[in-house]
């Protein structure tokens, strides 16, 4: 029943995120820009922060394939878990697009992430980012010591952050099922292989590195199980 309701709440997550984030775009679109690059941005930072504080402490909120993989990869999550996570934030994710598809069905992207100039520069930035976003996820909510508030700000922020920065170039996906979805319910697949590949090597370049920094390793007993209860 745990494991049903984990699955639950990231199918859920990832809803909101794709309906939030993508819908933000959308909308901005249909509203001669009502909305604004800037909003988009803390749009899609203020809804992983809120499902990070809503959702963790039942599936940890993961609501991103990416990040899912490389709790794989680190040991924090088990394989079998962590594809059940998957499905469900793909099945969230689809179930997002479809309505958006529904509301505005002559739009062109529905939100998809497609690059600005050539695909290299946004597979290396998409890269880049997702590197620094696991990084950040690792480090804040697997220290033992961290405030546990602290750990849907400091995701949420540089969510938002990097959407704000690097949004014009490579939309700021940072999560295959937040770019699969859309692009599959649009049809714009042409750069879709970069929004899986990207974001995945790059949260699976984070976990070595966290390793070796080694904050995982700090003691501070009273602190150690609230934080680890929002990520797992």
């Amino acid at each position: 029943m745990n494991n049903l309701k984990a699955c639950v709440a990231e199918a859920l997550g990832t809803f909101a995120l794709v309906l939030a984030g993508t819908g933000a775009i959308v909308f901005n679109d249909v509203s001669n820009g009502a909305i604004t690059h800037l909003g988009i941005a803390l749009t899609f930072g203020l809804i992983v922060m809120a499902m990070i504080a809503a959702l963790g402490p039942i599936s940890g909120a993961h609501i991103n394939p990416a990040v899912s993989i490389a709790f794989v990869l680190g040991r924090k999550c088990c394989p079998f878990k962590c594809t059940c996570f998957i499905i469900a934030q793909l099945i969230g994710a689809f179930t997002a697009s479809f309505l958006i598809l529904v509301m505005y069905p002559d739009h062109p992207t529905l939100g998809s992430t497609l690059p600005a100039g050539p695909a290299i520069h946004s597979f290396i930035l998409e890269m880049i980012l997702t590197f620094f976003l696991m990084l950040v996820i690792l480090q804040v909510a697997l220290t033992p010591g961290t405030p546990p508030v602290l750990i849907p700000l400091a995701i949420g922020a540089t969510v938002g952050l990097e959407a704000l920065f690097a949004g014009p170039i490579t939309g700021a996906s940072m999560n295959p099922a937040r770019s699969i979805a859309p692009a599959i319910a649009s049809g714009n697949l042409q750069h879709l292989w970069l929004y899986i590949a990207a974001p995945i090597i790059g949260a699976a370049l984070a976990v070595p590195t966290w390793l070796f920094l080694g904050s995982h390793k700090k003691t501070n007993a009273p602190s150690e199980a609230p934080a680890k209860q929002s990520i797992s």
